[in-house]
């Protein structure tokens, strides 16, 4: 389990003022720690949602707005994207990254919780959600309230951080995301916790065929995952029942 420090109440109060602290900075440093692989990960997650050009889908926990950006690129401008995140501040970052490209008038943003999405059954074609899974107060219950807002047929894709099995990399990977990138992410947003929450988090997170059980479990059709970059990602897809 992530120790989460005695001011915050739960590990949702906790989230929400990390990443409100490293809002600023969210995306430089997803593009340097990741080695820019990040561009990559979100572009095969979308790959798997099914969409369409003139669909509708959602993004659950989308921060900065980058996947939500990747679906709307797929969608064109005749679709709709919704991009959903409880953190005002990434809604802010993400706004104005949105307004930079030509899916200005696609993109709506919502503030919301993922366990509790405002959004009626069968609404949208997919739901993605990007590295946040680890940081949700339960999972099942958000890949279960994803599976609900989408219609029968429609994807639910998630795009997280995975554990490698390789030997050599792993343990290469494992000094990389346990030692370096909490000194790195310090360097970058001047502040010792949000990079020290990243490896401490995925300690605690379940193996991606948990996950993948999960995903069964609520009732997705077909799940399975991918293993991506030596599997220090995954991406789980389920697909919902046509009835």
């Amino acid at each position: 389990m992530v120790k989460i420090p005695d001011q915050y109440k739960s590990k949702e109060e906790y989230v929400h003022a990390l990443f409100s602290s490293i809002a600023h900075r969210y995306d430089l440093l997803n593009t340097l720690l990741s080695f820019n692989r990040d561009r990559y990960w979100r572009y095969f997650a979308v790959k798997q949602t099914g969409l369409r050009p003139g669909g509708k889908g959602l993004d659950v926990c989308c921060g900065t707005g980058k996947l939500a950006i990747e679906q709307a690129k797929v969608v064109g401008p005749a679709g709709k994207v919704v991009g959903l995140d409880f953190c005002e501040n990434m809604l802010e970052v993400g706004k104005k990254n949105v307004a930079r490209t030509p899916y200005r008038d696609i993109i709506e943003f919502v503030q919301g919780n993922a366990i509790d999405l405002p959004f009626p059954d069968n609404t949208f074609d997919c739901a993605t959600i990007g590295f946040a899974l680890r940081n949700v107060p339960d999972i099942e219950k958000t890949i279960s309230e994803m599976m609900r807002v989408v219609r029968p047929g429609g994807k639910v894709v998630s795009l997280e951080l995975a554990k490698p099995s390789l030997p050599v990399f792993k343990q290469l990977y494992y000094f990389y995301f346990n030692r370096l990138v909490p000194f790195l992410g310090r360097l970058g947003v001047g502040l010792e916790g949000p990079y020290s929450y990243l490896p401490n988090s995925l300690k605690s997170f379940p193996h991606q065929e948990e996950i993948r059980q999960l995903f069964a479990g609520v009732g997705l059709e077909d799940a399975r995952y991918y293993e991506l970059t030596g599997g220090i990602v995954a991406v789980h897809v389920g697909t919902k029942p046509e009835h």
